[in-house]
Protein backbone atom coordinates (compact mmCIF):
# COMPACT_ATOMS: atom_id res chain seq x y z
CA UNK A 1 0.00 0.00 0.00
CA UNK A 2 2.79 2.42 0.80
CA UNK A 3 5.20 3.75 -1.79
CA UNK A 4 8.77 2.53 -1.87
CA UNK A 5 11.63 4.89 -1.01
CA UNK A 6 12.92 4.54 -4.58
CA UNK A 7 9.57 5.59 -6.04
CA UNK A 8 9.41 8.50 -3.59
CA UNK A 9 12.85 9.71 -4.69
CA UNK A 10 11.76 9.41 -8.31
CA UNK A 11 8.70 11.58 -7.63
CA UNK A 12 10.81 14.13 -5.76
CA UNK A 13 13.23 14.32 -8.67
CA UNK A 14 10.42 14.74 -11.19
CA UNK A 15 8.35 17.38 -9.36
CA UNK A 16 11.00 19.30 -7.40
CA UNK A 17 11.10 23.03 -8.10
CA UNK A 18 14.82 23.23 -7.27
CA UNK A 19 17.39 20.48 -6.66
CA UNK A 20 16.95 18.84 -3.27
CA UNK A 21 13.43 20.20 -2.87
CA UNK A 22 11.19 17.90 -0.83
CA UNK A 23 8.73 20.30 0.74
CA UNK A 24 7.24 22.24 -2.14
CA UNK A 25 3.51 21.80 -2.69
CA UNK A 26 4.17 20.16 -6.06
CA UNK A 27 6.25 17.39 -4.48
CA UNK A 28 3.78 16.92 -1.63
CA UNK A 29 0.83 16.67 -4.04
CA UNK A 30 2.70 14.18 -6.24
CA UNK A 31 3.52 11.93 -3.29
CA UNK A 32 -0.03 12.15 -1.96
CA UNK A 33 -1.41 11.31 -5.40
CA UNK A 34 0.78 8.21 -5.60
CA UNK A 35 -0.36 7.07 -2.15
CA UNK A 36 -4.01 7.77 -3.01
CA UNK A 37 -3.73 5.73 -6.21
CA UNK A 38 -2.17 2.82 -4.30
CA UNK A 39 -4.93 2.88 -1.67
CA UNK A 40 -7.64 3.08 -4.31
CA UNK A 41 -6.32 -0.16 -5.80
CA UNK A 42 -6.24 -1.70 -2.32
CA UNK A 43 -9.97 -1.07 -1.88
CA UNK A 44 -10.80 -3.09 -4.99
CA UNK A 45 -9.91 -6.25 -3.06
CA UNK A 46 -10.55 -5.04 0.52
CA UNK A 47 -13.87 -3.23 0.29
CA UNK A 48 -14.60 -3.30 4.03
CA UNK A 49 -11.29 -1.81 5.19
CA UNK A 50 -12.83 1.28 6.75
CA UNK A 51 -9.79 2.20 8.83
CA UNK A 52 -7.70 2.66 5.70
CA UNK A 53 -10.59 4.43 4.01
CA UNK A 54 -10.45 7.09 6.71
CA UNK A 55 -6.77 7.61 5.96
CA UNK A 56 -7.59 7.86 2.25
CA UNK A 57 -10.15 10.57 2.89
CA UNK A 58 -7.61 12.50 4.99
CA UNK A 59 -5.05 12.27 2.18
CA UNK A 60 -7.55 13.45 -0.42
CA UNK A 61 -8.47 16.43 1.76
CA UNK A 62 -4.80 17.29 2.35
CA UNK A 63 -4.12 17.15 -1.39
CA UNK A 64 -7.11 19.39 -2.05
CA UNK A 65 -5.83 21.97 0.47
CA UNK A 66 -2.38 21.94 -1.11
CA UNK A 67 -3.86 22.32 -4.60
CA UNK A 68 -6.02 25.21 -3.43
CA UNK A 69 -2.91 26.89 -2.04
CA UNK A 70 -0.99 26.46 -5.29
CA UNK A 71 -3.95 27.81 -7.25
CA UNK A 72 -4.15 30.86 -4.97
CA UNK A 73 -0.42 31.59 -5.28
CA UNK A 74 0.15 30.86 -8.98
CA UNK A 75 -2.59 29.61 -11.27
CA UNK A 76 -0.15 28.61 -14.04
CA UNK A 77 1.71 26.30 -11.62
CA UNK A 78 -1.63 24.83 -10.58
CA UNK A 79 -2.72 24.14 -14.15
CA UNK A 80 0.65 22.61 -14.99
CA UNK A 81 0.60 20.41 -11.89
CA UNK A 82 -2.86 18.94 -12.36
CA UNK A 83 -2.12 18.35 -16.04
CA UNK A 84 1.14 16.53 -15.22
CA UNK A 85 -0.53 14.40 -12.54
CA UNK A 86 -3.58 13.66 -14.65
CA UNK A 87 -6.03 15.13 -12.15
CA UNK A 88 -9.26 16.57 -13.39
CA UNK A 89 -10.35 20.22 -13.30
Amino acid sequence: MSITPARKEELIGEYAVVKGDTGSPEVQVAILTERINNLTGHFKTHAKDNHSRRGLIKMVNQRRRLLDYVKKVDEARYASLIQRLGLRK
